[in-house]
């Protein structure tokens, strides 16, 4: 996997990906959209302006990788489960904003699985994909939710040096996370790049 986002003139991005390629990245941008759940679309009558500013949770996901995606507001949660103020003012923000935050991730990887799936495979089983720039935010952001993710799953933190992530023998079941952990976080980078002006 060594596909890289390339700058189009007039704006947006481009990838060159192969049949695998685009099964991977569709298949984790499903499993976000499984992850994140549901929509809460207003029920048949309901007034879309109500639903708007209806409360979301107020707790934290229990699910390590959501919580990650869905942060605490103020501190990290062991400082916002020691204090009742804080716990209190990151219930209420989580409150107003997670929803809504919920929504943005979904209409992300929609955005991928969506983009993925308007392309046609060429004879050497590859395409390529051509992003706007409206688009490229929505990869952005899907980009980013996935590396969360997948960092999560494989206790990845800020201290670690991807050297040891390369070192894995392939025998060891975490190697094809990593694989695609690094291959996302290298697309992520070129998407960047290619935005900078």
């Amino acid at each position: 996997m060594s596909s890289h986002f390339e700058p189009l003139k007039g704006g947006g991005a481009a990838v060159a990906l192969d049949e695998v390629e685009i099964s991977i990245l569709r298949s984790l941008a499903v499993q976000m959209l499984e992850l994140i759940g549901p929509g809460d679309e207003p029920a048949q009558g309901e007034d879309p302006l109500a639903a708007l500013f209806a409360d979301g949770p107020s707790e934290p996901p229990s699910d390590p990788a959501l919580a990650r995606l869905f942060p605490e507001a103020y501190a990290d949660p062991e400082a916002v489960q020691e204090n009742e103020e804080l716990r209190a003012a990151s219930a209420e923000f989580r409150r107003f904003t997670e929803n809504d935050l919920r929504t943005r991730k979904r209409e992300d990887a929609l955005a991928v699985v969506r983009s993925l799936d308007s392309l046609t495979v060429a004879g050497d089983g590859g395409a390529v994909l051509e992003l706007g720039a409206e688009d490229c935010l929505h990869w952005l952001g899907a980009l980013n939710d996935l590396r969360l993710t997948i960092g999560t799953r494989l206790d990845v933190t800020d201290e670690d040096e991807n050297d040891e992530l390369y070192r894995l023998p392939d025998s060891d079941p975490r190697k094809p996370m990593v694989m695609a952990y690094l291959w996302l976080g290298a697309l992520q980078e070129t998407l960047i790049e290619t935005l900078r002006p």
